[in-house]
């Protein structure tokens, strides 16, 4: 029996302890609650706690101020009116809150509060920001105007493992923002942050729940880089805009400015334009029209590239009628005004009733056809003429010797003071009185003038005046020095032509040179003439060639020697008849031919005076050998004189 009342109370205490088991998993006591105020002034207090039990769908709470009991509140939080607390406000309370799910119960523990001085803000939001050089400027929509502190937490958003970094500062404020600045960052870097604040003022300040996690992008530093085509279409121009993809930009920006007081067939609240693209295309009049074009992120802007787009030229601009202030526009069309202070500047948009005398305007009138700005008319008009300010500008002169070259630029327009009809341009020497001044009219849009039919060696005045259909302005004045005309020198005249007449007997000679190289003359033969020998006998013509002997005595040995240089000599000579060539024959035989007889004779006569001396010994060494050297060799009929000068 005892064993079993043993095992009755062990099953006891298991069933026990199982049903205090499921209690404690059924119900989690919930944290503490807070009970504040979003602002010192608010009139509604907001208790908030949190607990595990999130999953059970049937879990209520009471919550308990004081004596007070809010009973069966579905949320982890619960707003009451400040009336039901009126008295309880201003001192310490006791507030827990109590969790039951089903039949099992849970509270939290008690906190002593006194409700007006706890003061929470809600969470920033509408977060925005702004890069300041390396310093981040964020900004968001305060609670309260005064100055709060304010957590931020940081870190790269290319790193979002890294741990945060935390930063505690104070806000400055404004009526409408709170501000906080975040020194020493790198601005072509984007990070994430969050952010809390508390207030400052109240005697117990909560923290603010943290803002969600903001990405705050890289700065934009540069400018897009737009490329503009423009097609002129009769009346309207085509505009397509194209640029390259900016880093960091989440969109682009585009704002169309005509004029102040322009017209534009697009409602004023369609600007700016934002898209993600990288191309636009619009329709713009023939006025003058400027576009703007930037990257957009949450961090701001880029600077923007700005396209001027100026109005179209004309070739010839027709003047407006005078009435034109008078008439009213027709219906559905704009009339456009630009002051044209100075042509090398933007011109200014004015409005029909700041239209002013002596000033000049460019009009324009547009009309909206299927959705694009269409120009009807252009023209210049003045309110009223006048005559010139000024005169002509840089109004200078190149002399030469009969004619003289002007040249001048425009009167500035805002001096012009009405249309200029042309210029006029008057002449006269300085050297007379009496003379009559010439003058001349120009066109208003000529800029130069030769001026002719000046007399040389002459100073001239030149004037030049502006004229419009009041009158003229100042006169330009330029002094004329003409040149004198120069005498001729003869000298250098002279050197020319001797010059010239040197060059052509070189050239001359030159090209004689090269002719008889390139065609040599062929020379003309001579011809004596031929006088047939007439003998005076038939038997001179049949006489017949006679041969004497050639003897060569050798000198007696007592004699003196003869030199070496004789004998070579005679050698030579032996040589020389063998070895003479026929044509020195055929050359010597017509002279040979005449004189034979004499010839004969005379050889036949030496020879034996030669022999006879050698016989009779009374020649000496020296003269028998300059006869032998001297001697005449006749062979066949031919004689070869060897000459002394040859030894």
């Amino acid at each position: 029996m005892e064993t079993l009342k043993h095992w009755s109370l062990l099953h006891e205490c298991i069933v026990v302890s199982l049903l205090f088991t499921a209690v404690g998993k059924a119900c989690d006591a919930p944290s503490s609650p807070e009970c504040f105020r979003r602002t010192a002034e608010a009139p509604d207090y907001r208790c908030e706690w949190s607990t595990n039990n999130t999953t059970e769908s049937n879990v209520k709470f009471d919550l308990y101020i004081d004596e007070v009991r809010v009973r069966n509140i579905a949320r982890t939080w619960f707003e009451i009116n400040e009336k039901p607390f009126q008295r309880l406000k201003n001192r310490s309370v006791k507030i827990w809150v109590e969790a039951h799910i089903g039949n099992s119960r849970c509270a939290s523990t008690k906190r002593s509060v006194v409700l007006s001085h706890t003061v929470k803000y809600e969470a920033p939001k509408d977060i925005s920001m702004s890069w300041l050089k390396n310093n981040l400027s964020l900004s968001w929509t305060p609670s309260e105007e005064h100055p709060a502190a304010a957590e931020i937490l940081l870190r790269r958003d290319a790193n979002r493992t890294d741990s945060w970094g935390k930063i505690t500062t104070n806000t400055t404020s404004d009526t409408s923002m709170h501000h906080v600045l975040v020194e020493n960052l790198l601005k072509d870097t984007a990070y994430q942050v969050q952010i809390r604040y508390r207030s400052t003022k109240a005697l117990n300040p909560l923290w603010s729940d943290w803002s969600p996690v903001v990405i705050v992008p890289a700065e934009l530093e540069q400018k897009p880089e737009v490329t503009m085509n423009i097609t002129l279409s009769n009346g309207t121009r085509k505009v397509a805009l194209t640029w390259k993809e900016m880093p960091h930009a989440a969109t682009y920006s585009l704002n169309e400015t005509q004029s102040s007081h322009g017209c534009t067939c697009k409602k004023r609240r369609d600007y700016p334009i934002n898209t993600t693209e990288t191309t636009y295309i619009t329709f713009v009049s023939y006025s003058a029209v400027k576009i703007f074009v930037n990257g957009r992120n949450a961090a701001g802007s880029s600077p923007p590239a700005i396209l001027q787009i100026p109005a179209v030229p004309a070739a010839e601009l027709k003047v407006c009628d005078n009435t034109l202030l008078n008439i009213k526009p027709k219906k559905k069309t704009c009339p456009e005004w630009f002051e044209l202070q100075d042509e090398d500047l933007w011109p200014r948009s004015v409005s029909d009733t700041d239209i002013k005398d002596y000033v000049r305007y460019l009009y324009f009138e547009h009309k909206c056809i299927d959705g694009k700005p269409w120009t009807l008319k252009m023209c210049l008009f003045y309110q009223k003429e006048g005559a010139p300010l000024r005169e002509p500008q840089d109004f200078i002169a190149f002399s030469e010797t009969d004619t003289s070259n002007l040249s001048w630029k425009a009167i500035p327009s805002t001096d012009q003071r009405g249309f200029l009809t042309h210029y006029s341009l008057c002449s006269v020497k300085v050297s007379s009185q009496d003379e009559r001044k010439e003058c001349h009219n120009i066109s208003a849009s000529v800029m130069k003038y030769r001026l002719g039919n000046l007399t040389q060696g002459t100073k001239y005045n030149v004037s030049l005046v502006g004229v419009t259909r009041v009158g003229e302005g100042p006169e330009a004045t330029v002094t004329i020095n003409t040149l004198p005309e120069k005498p001729v020198n003869v000298l250098w005249s002279l050197c020319l032509l001797i010059l010239f007449v040197i060059l052509t007997t070189m050239c001359t000679c030159i090209l004689k040179r090269i002719k008889d190289n390139i065609f040599p003359a062929v020379p003309t033969p001579v011809i004596p003439d031929f006088i047939p020998y007439q003998p005076e006998s038939q038997d001179f013509l049949e006489r017949k060639e006679e041969v004497d002997d050639l003897m060569l005595l050798q000198l007696h040995p007592e004699i003196k020697s003869v030199p070496e240089d004789a004998e070579e000599s005679a050698v030579l000579a032996g040589e020389w008849e063998e070895d003479t060539d026929e044509d020195e024959d055929n050359e010597r035989w017509d002279s040979r031919m005449l004189g034979r007889s004499s010839d004969e004779c005379l050889i036949s006569g030496s020879t034996e005076e030669a022999l006879r001396k050698s016989r009779e010994g009374e020649m000496t060494d020296v003269e028998q050998l300059e006869n032998e050297i001297a001697m005449l060799i006749y062979k066949k009929g031919l004689v070869f004189d060897v000459k002394r000068d040859s030894l």
